[in-house]
């Protein structure tokens, strides 16, 4: 820390008082400094010039000087703090990286702990998931944490369930169709599941209010489709996919899907004629929303996934895989008015084939298909 940093850090003691050698935990912006200066040795943008290294009021970022051009970023990416993730095609290239890596750290007066830290691996553990030259995967501690949970039968745990489910909504194929069943119900649906099972306590064959509640549940059509979107969910949970790391010499495969209350895409790639997935995403259609045509809702999730997908996809001859024909021809279409006009300006930057499903590819949407087998009001919506 400089000198002004040091000064107005201080803290007073009963010992006297002291001051920081350098940035400690809980300064509002120490995060954002450690960042900052993280990226600026990582990227090699800045270094100290010797004569202003000597005044300990210096601002690194004011008077630095760009590091001599022409040199190579040691990461080449932004990394979370000090997590840092270094990969490379070979061994001798990551051996290259790493003394890259120590030698900035050097420079830069970041110490390094190698206790703390692991070399070499072939998988790691990153912000809960792990990490490999396959691809990306879900960890399989926290997904066993949520496989394990039993119906939830208060709102706050559904919620927390809910909740847990978002973390992991990029492993989870069209979790919105299902998980829209659990996002309607609300307090009045839990209280009234137990006032009923009150009622019921004179009930001989009923040994506990639990059981009360689970013959409640199995009774009412809301609570049997809600514990089947929680059976299914927990099914997708423990057979989350490994999705691959996105391949820039291969084309990107969009496969976008609508029901009538929920829309879902897939971003997928061909490997050796198999399409594996790159990532999900779905969401709940909004109130307005809802009447809308199965184009519009198609054309819903394919914006969902170019915006959540841009920096993937931008630049790139798109394929989008849909049920509707039509959809080719809305931005073809020419004097659309109103949000077909907005969408088709949208959807002018990007380069998109559409596709209508041969036979054959219909498979691949099989799996969104039997999304719709069990949604909200299955008992009264029909497949789209």
């Amino acid at each position: 820390m400089t000198d002004r940093a040091r000064a107005i850090s201080a803290f007073i003691t009963p010992f006297g008082l002291f001051e920081w050698n350098r940035m400690p935990f809980g300064l509002k912006n120490a995060p954002q400094i450690y960042q900052r200066l993280i990226d600026n040795g990582l990227y090699g943008f800045l270094r100290i010039p010797p004569a202003a290294d000597q005044n300990g009021l210096t601002d690194l970022f004011k008077e630095g000087d760009p590091e001599e051009a022409g040199g190579a970023s040691v990461l080449g990416r932004r990394s979370y703090i000090d997590d840092i993730l270094l990969t490379a095609g070979s061994w001798d290239l990551l051996c290259d990286r790493v003394k890259a890596l120590l030698e900035a750290c050097d420079k830069w007066n970041i110490s390094t702990s190698v206790a703390k830290s692991f070399w070499g691996l072939k998988k790691v553990d990153y912000f809960g998931h792990r990490v490999s030259n396959e691809g990306l995967e879900a960890h399989p501690k926290g997904l066993s944490a949520l496989t394990d949970l039993p119906f939830p039968k208060t709102l706050r745990a559904m919620q927390s369930f809910v909740g847990s489910l978002n973390y992991y909504g990029r492993f989870i194929e069209d979790m919105a169709i299902y998980a829209s069943v659990l996002y309607e119900l609300r307090e009045v649906d839990f209280a009234a599941i137990r006032d009923q099972a009150g009622r019921e306590r004179a009930d001989p064959t009923v040994t506990s209010v639990e059981d009360q509640q689970d013959s409640q549940i199995t009774t009412d059509p809301k609570w049997v489709e809600a514990e089947a979107a929680f059976s299914e969910l927990m099914r997708k949970i423990a057979t989350t996919p490994i999705l691959r790391h996105f391949d820039t010499e291969k084309r990107p495969v969009v496969i976008v899907y609508a029901s009538e209350w929920a829309v879902s895409a897939s971003q997928v790639q061909d490997h050796d004629g198999i399409y594996l997935p790159v990532m999900f995403t779905s969401r709940t259609l909004k109130q307005n929303e809802l009447n809308y045509g199965i184009v519009e809702r198609e054309v819903l999730a394919l914006l969902r996934m170019l915006d959540l997908g841009y920096s993937m996809l931008v630049g790139r001859p798109i394929q989008v895989l849909a049920r509707h024909s039509t959809l080719a021809w809305l931005f073809r279409a020419a004097g659309l008015q109103g949000r077909l006009g907005q969408w088709a300006a949208l959807h002018s930057p990007w380069t998109l084939e559409i596709t209508k499903c041969t036979r054959g590819e219909v498979k691949i949407l099989g799996f969104l298909a039997a999304a719709l087998r069990r949604g909200p009001g299955s008992h009264s919506h029909r497949s789209t």
